[in-house]
């Protein structure tokens, strides 16, 4: 086995700390989800090993510390994000590291946050641990994409997901939802939503599908992002399933300022099941508030109105295109992204088979 230090062990060991991070993604609140493996100093074992905890705490060096115990005096620390410097609810996970007797720590990604923002390196440089920048960082801008949005542009990084019919639609004009996918593709969206911070339709949607907008694959069932719908008139019917399961799942419709004041009865009734009712002047409005509140990751699944006005916005970061066999035919919605627009305004980063349908995955061009 190559020595530790070697790039081969770095990239396997950094690999190891993202899939970790990807484990918690969506459920650590404000914070980022770090991943942290801890190697003996010959690297041939993995002393410990953490991603930072539901709800952002505590954060992923110390509890990989915990496991590793004495041990950890002289290994290497492998970290997808720089350690904290600062000190929130939590002591500084530099400061945890430094302590362990920590000789050498690797790092993904410097942290943007400016309370950190290189500091929590130069505090390990200082310790006299060597430190190592840069490792798989590419892929760790990737996993934490909407943390490092968030952190410089304050607001979550959107991503649509739509699915496609062979023929270009999306719907059937007062058809209400249409199976346009199969199952595995259906499971796919369900991941995406377990990594998300909050989702987000708009009435249309929510009237004509009366949609759950939950997380439902086995395991991951208490994942479920905050629902967002965008409600101008603050129509969500008290009993549609988005209302009767506020109680389980976090739900907030989104409407036009002052119409709390104007609808009071609407707003009461809401607020009985559970519906938190915000307001916002506009989209952009809207997903400055989103970030600030600390949210991430937005994932818009509809419908077409509501796409095209983060479209004209240029606020689409990333689209998830499921295309499958089915043909809806001329009584159709088409879809908002016909390809001469995907290729002027998105470039393709991957493109696979899910069951029967396909998965493109597209970045929005900077």
């Amino acid at each position: 086995m190559p020595e530790q230090g070697s790039s081969c062990v770095d990239e396997a060991m950094m690999r190891r700390a993202l899939a970790l991070a990807r484990t918690h993604l969506g459920a650590t609140g404000s914070n980022p989800s770090v991943g942290c493996v801890i190697v003996s100093p010959d690297g041939r074992t993995v002393l410990g090993e953490a991603v930072t905890a539901r709800d952002g705490r505590p954060h992923a060096e110390p509890q990989a510390l915990s496991l590793a115990g004495p041990a950890a005096r002289g290994a290497t620390a492998y970290v997808t994000l720089e350690p904290c410097s600062h000190f929130g609810k939590t002591p500084p996970c530099a400061d945890a590291l430094i302590d362990a007797g920590i000789a050498r720590v690797v790092v993904g990604l410097q942290d943007p946050d400016e309370r950190v923002a290189g500091r929590g390196l130069a505090r390990l440089e200082a310790a006299g641990i060597a430190v190592t920048r840069g490792v798989l960082e590419e892929e760790g801008r990737h996993l934490l994409a909407g943390y490092l949005l968030r952190k410089t542009a304050g607001r979550p990084l959107v991503t649509v997901k739509l699915a496609v019919s062979a023929d270009g639609m999306i719907g059937r004009r007062g058809g209400g939802q249409v199976a346009i996918t199969g199952p595995e593709a259906r499971a796919d969206v369900h991941r995406l939503r377990a990594e998300s911070d909050a989702i987000l339709v708009g009435i249309g949607t929510a009237l004509e599908d009366d949609p759950m907008l939950d997380v439902r694959l086995p395991g991951l069932e208490d994942r479920s992002p905050l629902r967002l719908i965008l409600d101008r008139g603050l129509a969500l019917p008290v009993d549609s399933k988005l209302a009767q399961t506020a109680g389980r799942v976090p739900t907030r419709v989104v409407t036009a300022p002052g119409a709390r004041a104007l609808q009071p009865e609407r707003v009461a009734a809401l607020a009985s099941a559970g519906v938190a009712v915000q307001e916002a002047e506009g989209l952009m409005t809207l997903l400055d508030d989103l970030g600030a509140e600390g949210l991430s990751n937005l994932m818009v699944e509809g419908g077409a109105q509501v796409i095209r006005s983060f479209l004209e916005a240029d606020r689409i970061d990333r689209l998830r295109l499921f295309t499958g066999r089915v043909r809806i035919g001329p009584e159709g919605v088409e879809t908002p992204f016909p390809e001469s627009l995907l290729a002027e305004r998105f470039a393709l980063v991957q493109e696979e088979q899910v069951g029967a349908d396909t998965a493109r995955h597209f970045e929005r061009i900077r």
